[in-house]
């Protein structure tokens, strides 16, 4: 059975399904959810404070998705979570927003006015930018060999597809997959490249410290 804070929260989508968050009313959630209106102040303090906590929510769950899929194959680890990045933002308009800073009309939006969390109480939602470092960092962590430089990339070109999708859902989450792998492939290459040409170097200068010149060896001692 859902607690009265998460019966608030579901209660609250569903009253901005009905309408723009600025006529989103604290006594008609309070209604939808089957508790009293104190219970609701109680909970959130102010509809500020509802608003933060509707992103958060927003973000733990694009996060726990995250982590969902960073459970695939060590090689498909950064396309899958491009992949869901994707899905997440075309289901899901607050992490839309959250992910991209871009918020459409009626959206509940974050106060970062200096003393709003004291007014609303709990942690506020992260930042775009706070939020693509949490993903980053939990891909590096997860996946030694790839690079935070490289697992940041992935996630950029994710983001990419969500700010301009090509047409069909199919499709974006195709183009999405198709630059994600391309961009690990050439990574890797370039790596393997580097790598090689390190090796070919430090041999080279070995052959040139261990064996002697054939003019030095033709010399007669005098």
């Amino acid at each position: 059975m859902p607690t009265a804070r998460q019966a608030l929260l579901d209660a609250a989508l569903r009253a901005l399904d009905d309408g723009p968050w600025r006529t989103v009313r604290m006594v008609d959630v309070a209604t939808l959810a089957g508790v009293s209106r104190q219970t609701l102040y109680n909970e959130f303090g102010t509809k500020g404070g509802l608003a933060g906590a509707l992103l958060r929510r927003a973000a733990d769950g694009y996060l726990a998705g995250v982590d969902r899929a960073l459970t695939a194959p060590a090689p498909d680890r950064p396309a899958a979570v491009a992949l869901w990045t994707v899905r997440a933002a075309r289901q899901d308009a607050l992490v839309k927003a959250l992910l991209t800073g871009h918020w459409a009309e009626g959206l509940p939006r974050p106060d970062r006015r200096p003393g709003s969390r004291g007014r609303t109480g709990g942690r506020p939602p992260p930042a775009p930018g706070e939020l693509l470092a949490l993903v980053r960092d939990r891909m590096a962590a997860v996946s030694p060999e790839e690079t935070a430089g490289r697992c940041e990339i992935a996630l950029r070109l994710a983001l990419s597809c969500v700010i301009v999708p090509v047409p069909g859902d199919d499709a974006t989450d195709s183009r999405a997959l198709h630059l994600v792998r391309e961009a690990s492939r050439t990574a890797g290459t370039r790596q393997a490249g580097a790598g090689q040409a390190g090796t070919g170097q430090a041999g080279a200068g070995r052959a040139g410290l261990s064996g002697p010149s054939r003019t030095a060896g033709g010399r007669s001692p005098r």
